[in-house]
């Protein structure tokens, strides 16, 4: 932290802020300048007390981080890409473009195998269900549950594509990480930070959802709830924001792809079909989505989206992912990223 002390002040007001930054844990290093006194003050944020209460005193101008307030998740910590490996042939980060796709909800056993032998031969590269559902509303289906994780659990065995599904609450922290490869905080959650911090004690890879009004650095310190929890396998999925716009359910930030990758070493998700909550605007903004740099595609894929149990205007059928797929491998090519099977 860089503390400004305001002109003119008395050789007693600058030892009393020396001291107070020593108390709170925190080694001062003085420069004195023609006008003004700034102080360096030397710490770990994350083991002693913040210095922003200086701003309170008097002879006090300005209190300013040198380093970013997500000192984990940032590139000032880890200048290189990481890469979060799932399983044995997983590696999210890296030059291939994976795709993570299935249904909004796990129906029935037969709706599940069906969609994810679709998706495993058009080219997906994991499977996403929802076995736990957040609902709006309280009469709307909620998921199967823990029925609904073994059957991800067999599709899984006879696909060999690990599972990603949401976990909503600390108290099912264990049973969904036992099933489930990757650990999906949904925007609702964003901020339940000891949500978060369940999740991240897993050790599970986890994939945190932008919140529906969540500016990018608090998604950034979201995050770094994760990290700050040894748990170095984070990734961030935009999946749209809520803004006056109804044309579309949510509006898909794109811009905040390049915005995390630049300020973030952490691997960044996409989800096109929370993003718009139109099956016909997917394959455009999953195209927006590489040509931007995402490392993954979360996308909602159904047999017969009409009769879906919960989001089906937003799911494409298999048909359609499979000409997706076909579209995205060119413009993966060019962007130097591949897909499976290219």
């Amino acid at each position: 932290m860089i503390i400004v002390l305001k002109p003119n002040i008395t050789s007693r007001q600058e030892t009393a802020v020396l001291k107070e930054i020593r108390k709170l844990g925190y080694r001062p290093h003085v420069i004195r300048g023609v006008e003004r006194v700034v102080i360096g003050a030397i710490g770990d944020e994350r083991t002693h007390h913040t210095l922003e209460t200086l701003t309170t005193w008097p002879q006090v101008e300005n209190v300013m981080p040198v380093q970013k307030r997500y000192k984990l998740v940032s590139r000032e910590a880890h200048p290189s890409d990481s890469t979060v490996r799932v399983g044995l042939r997983v590696a999210i980060g890296g030059r291939q473009l994976h795709i993570m796709a299935g249904p909004c909800s796990v129906e029935s056993e037969k709706q599940l195998l069906t969609t994810a032998h679709a998706v495993q031969r058009a080219g997906a590269t994991l499977l996403r269900g929802g076995a736990f559902k957040p609902r709006t509303s309280p009469y709307e289906f909620q998921g199967l549950g823990e029925k609904g994780l073994k059957l991800l659990a067999k599709a899984r065995a006879e696909t060999g594509l690990p599972v990603i599904t949401e976990l909503l609450s600390e108290t099912q922290a264990e049973l969904v990480a036992e099933y489930a490869d990757i650990l999906q905080i949904g925007t609702r959650n964003a901020q339940n930070f000891q949500l978060l911090i369940a999740a991240a004690k897993t050790g599970r890879p986890v994939l945190l959802k932008r919140g529906l009004s969540m500016r990018i650095e608090e998604w950034l310190l979201a995050g770094e709830y994760i990290l700050a929890n040894e748990n170095p396998n984070l990734l961030f999925c935009e999946r749209g924001i809520r803004t006056f716009e109804t044309y579309t359910r949510n509006t898909l930030d794109l811009a905040a792809v390049p915005i995390v990758k630049r300020e973030s070493h952490c691997p960044v998700v996409v989800d096109p079909s929370q993003g718009a909550g139109r099956s016909d605007l997917v394959t455009a903004l999953c195209k927006g989505a590489v040509a931007m740099g995402a490392d993954a595609l979360l996308i909602e894929v159904h047999p017969n989206p009409a009769e879906a149990w919960s989001d089906g205007a937003q799911q494409v059928t298999l048909a359609g992912f499979a000409r997706l797929m076909e579209e995205l491998r060119p413009l993966a090519a060019a962007v130097g990223k591949e897909l499976p099977g290219s």
